[in-house]
């Protein structure tokens, strides 16, 4: 666990808000033990009454979720967490309040957070009200887990503070001399497709960062594929590419791998001068940055690491 020396009084950091926006928990013990964690770094813990819910694959009805999400920008808590992923955003999109969500987030700094088929909710909210949440842990997943990642940890409390000014990782194949500058909007790429063509779509022209899980690259490409022919990759500043993990490649790929999608992906962005950048620390993993999705960044290479440097506060 995080060095959280002096100890953090109980509740410090203020009220913490459990919901579950998608899919069922299959496993309550994690988020009973994520409550645990978090209220060891000085949360008080607010778990919402149908996060535990099952209605088939989901965490309660359509209705029962949309009323999680509003209760959540109603309610006091500074953090907003999802419990888990899975899916089930995106069949309500459309049923939001987002002028009550942008009051929860914005107008009262509710730090929104979580990654995997939370992407749906950010990327809507950015589209609609271009209020900033945050691309990072999850109860159970990350501070449910057997045993918390320390990066993890100090990345979510770092832009909760708002002392995250700058991120770094390595990254070989940054372009030398790369600085860019622009909105910092993504997360996971099934996501982002399946919203083309709709308005919970941002018009992001910034660095886009982009992972996935379980999908094969040649699915991995094809979804670059139709971002690119819809025109949206072409006009970004950067795109950056975190973690693609837990697929399994067959005899047919006959050596088409990741490797082979991100050459593709950079020849098809070459002539419009895109760079795309690989070692982002973020997906389905137990090491993951937490990013402020919506927020202005630059991207820039310094020796073998690409940094994203963030204006103070995240605005």
């Amino acid at each position: 666990m995080t060095d959280l020396s002096p100890p953090i009084k109980a509740g410090s950091r203020g009220l913490l808000r459990l919901i579950s926006p998608s899919g069922a928990v299959p496993e309550p013990e994690r988020v009973h033990r994520a409550q645990e964690r978090l209220q060891e770094l000085g949360f008080r813990i607010q778990l919402d009454s149908h996060a535990l819910s099952r209605v088939q694959r989901f965490s309660g009805s359509d209705t029962q979720r949309v009323q999680a999400l509003h209760r959540a920008a109603r309610s006091a808590a500074r953090v907003v967490m999802a419990t888990r992923g899975g899916y089930g955003l995106s069949r309500i999109l459309h049923k939001l309040d987002y002028a009550l969500l942008r009051e929860g987030i914005s107008q009262r700094r509710q730090f929104w957070v979580g990654h995997s088929d939370f992407t749906a909710l950010q990327l809507a909210v950015l589209a609609q009200t271009g209020s900033v949440t945050y691309s990072g842990p999850m109860a159970a997943y990350d501070f449910g887990a057997e045993k918390l990642d320390d990066i993890t940890v100090d990345s979510f409390l770092d832009a909760l503070d708002g002392s995250q000014e700058a991120i770094g990782f390595a990254s070989d194949d940054a372009p030398r001399g790369l600085d860019r500058a622009g909105v910092l909007w993504g997360g996971n790429l099934s996501l982002v497709t399946s919203l083309i063509g709709t308005p919970y779509l941002p018009k992001a022209r910034g660095v886009l960062f982009l992972e996935d899980v379980a999908e094969q690259p040649y699915r991995v490409e094809r979804m670059l594929a139709q971002l690119l022919l819809a025109g949206v990759l072409q006009r970004q500043k950067a795109v950056v590419l975190g973690a693609f993990t837990d697929y399994r490649l067959s005899a047919h790929d006959s050596g088409f791998d990741l490797a082979t999608v991100v050459g593709w992906l950079r020849s098809q962005l070459k002539a419009s001068g895109v760079p795309v950048v690989t070692g982002l620390p973020f997906g389905h993993v137990r090491t993951k940055l937490t990013l402020p999705h919506g927020a202005r960044c630059r991207l820039v290479r310094d020796g073998s690491e690409a940094y994203l440097v963030f204006p103070h506060g995240h605005d």
